[in-house]
């Protein structure tokens, strides 16, 4: 498995793009989230010509413009190819369901629904098994040390996304978040939590500016207040011990910065 991050948006919304591929391989790959064609159509053509890349697909986490507002031109460009997606994303033509899976070459997808940020969102969880890789693509659900706002869910359903449907994963899988937010989030959780894992993110934030791939579910476990809702320091912090009511005061909080 080999992904390549596309930056779309950035300075503004700090978007990313992703191109998977089964390479070298197959070479088979698919896009995720192309939302922003004058961004990601340059490098995604590059990329195919470089490294022989055969496109198969189109996928959106989500149906937000910055996620799913490229599609009309994806099937412009490509009007051959499948857009996968949410029920709500524009021009997609196949939805999948929570646990289904399709391959990209010798890569195995899962489809995983996590439902809060929108109701249509789903996360993609991708294993290499011949290289014992695996990656998971989770849009606005999960960023590195925070999560998205809950525009049309509820704390019990982010729980349920974070810490039920994704951290039932490898802890070894690696997270490609839908924006690069990072620096903010990582403000929010020192606010929260004060231990090795949050300091060694806070080491590590300031030496690059890309954080994507670089971290696992393992390590969301250790410095993302959001995935630690039974964490002693947590609750003694917000001076809370139900889950509902901590992810609630988490994600408040968060929005007042």
């Amino acid at each position: 498995m080999h992904v390549w991050p596309i930056k779309m948006r950035w300075g503004t919304g700090d978007n990313y793009a992703y191109v998977i591929a089964d390479y070298p391989g197959t070479n088979e790959a698919v896009i995720i989230d192309p939302a922003e064609p004058n961004d990601c159509f340059r490098p995604l053509d590059q990329l195919i010509a470089k490294h022989s890349l055969k496109l198969i697909a189109g996928i959106n986490t989500h149906h937000h413009y910055d996620h799913s507002g490229g599609n009309k031109d994806f099937k412009a460009k490509f009007p051959n190819l499948p857009l996968i997606g949410g029920k709500d994303s524009p021009l997609v033509e196949k939805v999948p369901s929570h646990g289904e899976k399709f391959k990209i070459g010798n890569l195995e997808v899962t489809a995983l629904h996590t439902p809060c940020h929108t109701q249509d969102s789903i996360c993609y969880y991708v294993e290499d098994k011949k290289k014992d890789e695996r990656a998971v693509f989770t849009g606005d659900t999960l960023f590195i040390a925070g999560c998205g706002r809950f525009f049309e869910g509820t704390p019990t359903e982010m729980d349920k996304a974070l810490n039920g449907v994704l951290a039932s994963l490898p802890d070894d899988t690696k997270v490609y978040p839908g924006h690069e937010y990072t620096a903010g989030n990582l403000k929010f959780a020192k606010t929260i939590l004060n231990n090795s894992s949050i300091k060694a993110l806070d080491e590590f934030t300031k030496k690059n500016e890309v954080t994507t791939g670089a971290f696992t579910i393992g390590q969301e476990k250790k410095h993302n207040p959001f995935m630690m809702l039974e964490d002693s320091e947590v609750k003694s912090k917000l001076g809370l011990d139900d889950r509902k009511q901590i992810m609630a005061q988490l994600r408040e909080l968060k929005n007042k910065m």
